[in-house]
């Protein structure tokens, strides 16, 4: 099929109303590159950033999970981390590679609310997931005699529901307020996937008042666990402070750098994309950014807590060396 007749296929497909809501039923999206030799590039470092954090987020996920040692707080949330990296990456990557390196750049609307819905599901659920390993890391630090106790599956368990629940409703209620809308054209979509900003940008009419429920929900969603993860590291600073031992200092702030070193990543990209103000959104800057916080910041978060926790790497050399065991045994 030539990039004509696709084009054509596409513009007929935008073209498509619904009889009373005159609303666009596909969407396309824009191209990363005229020139071939970039998208090649880029599909290459995308496709490889995409393939480490596969498999180093499940390689994560399966040591935690078959290592009775790691069964403890701090790494049933890693767990959950990487899983939800898992499904963010699959979420927006493979569409992506896609449009590399295929004229076949068009999404349903509702493949695009349901990509939509999922990656503000996994997002929100990270920022709260984030808050929760801070929360669980200042409990440690600042109460290790009552941390147990504190911190017992129980209350594991409702932090992660929480996240995963906010995570979920918000994605439900962002999606729904959006397509509820009515998109009379242009369908294309400048960006590489349905994120909120580019989908609403498409609308017809007034969208104030979506644009308003973003931003708040960015507030709630995004500065609201920040400022926990902030107020529990000031809480761990001054615990630290006070402690005589120099090796148990060293020992705390071994444990949070990670988290600190992934916080740093995430949080930043998210409040520079969601946060800034309209007139200084920039289409490629928007991309750059995205593709930041869903590429490179999902391959990044298992190579900083597997290359800086001893735990970690020695539960994944026992779980890589069982499965060299059992191949063998076959």
């Amino acid at each position: 099929m030539t990039y004509c007749s696709v084009f054509q296929e596409m513009s007929v497909n935008c073209s498509l109303w619904q009889e009373n809501s005159l609303s666009v039923k596909r969407f396309a999206f824009a191209k990363f590159s005229e020139v071939p030799g970039e998208c090649f590039l880029l599909f290459t470092l995308i496709l490889l950033m995409f393939l480490v954090s596969l498999t180093g987020n499940a390689l994560i996920t399966l040591a935690i999970c078959t290592s009775p040692a790691l069964h403890t707080p701090m790494y049933f949330f890693l767990a959950n981390l990487s899983l939800l990296e898992i499904g963010y990456t699959c979420t927006v990557i493979p569409k992506m590679l896609q449009s590399l390196v295929s004229e076949a750049r068009g999404i349903s609307r509702e493949g695009c609310a349901t990509q939509m819905f999922f990656f503000t599901l996994f997002g929100i659920t990270e920022c709260c997931l984030l808050a929760a390993m801070a929360f669980d890391r200042c409990m440690a630090i600042c109460s290790p005699l009552h941390y147990t106790t504190r911190m017992n599956r129980g209350v594991c368990a409702h932090l992660a529901i929480v996240s995963w629940g906010t995570g979920c409703i918000v994605g439900l209620g962002q999606t729904n307020f959006i397509f509820s809308l009515n998109f009379c054209g242009p369908c294309e979509i400048d960006h590489f996937f349905c994120d909120l900003p580019p989908v609403l940008a498409l609308a017809c009419g007034d969208t104030s008042q979506n644009e308003a429920a973003i931003f708040v929900v960015a507030i709630l969603c995004i500065s609201s666990p920040f400022l926990l993860i902030i107020y529990s590291y000031v809480r761990i600073l001054v615990a630290v402070l006070v402690m005589p031992s120099p090796e148990g200092r060293h020992k705390a702030f071994s444990t949070c750098s990670s988290h600190l070193l992934v916080v740093t990543l995430f949080f930043g990209s998210g409040s520079i994309n969601y946060l800034r103000p309209k007139s200084s959104h920039s289409p490629g800057m928007d991309k750059l950014l995205a593709l930041f916080y869903t590429a490179v910041t999902s391959m990044l978060n298992p190579i900083i807590y597997s290359l800086r926790n001893k735990e970690v790497k020695a539960a994944l050399r026992r779980t890589l060396g069982l499965k060299k065991v059992l191949t063998m045994n076959r």
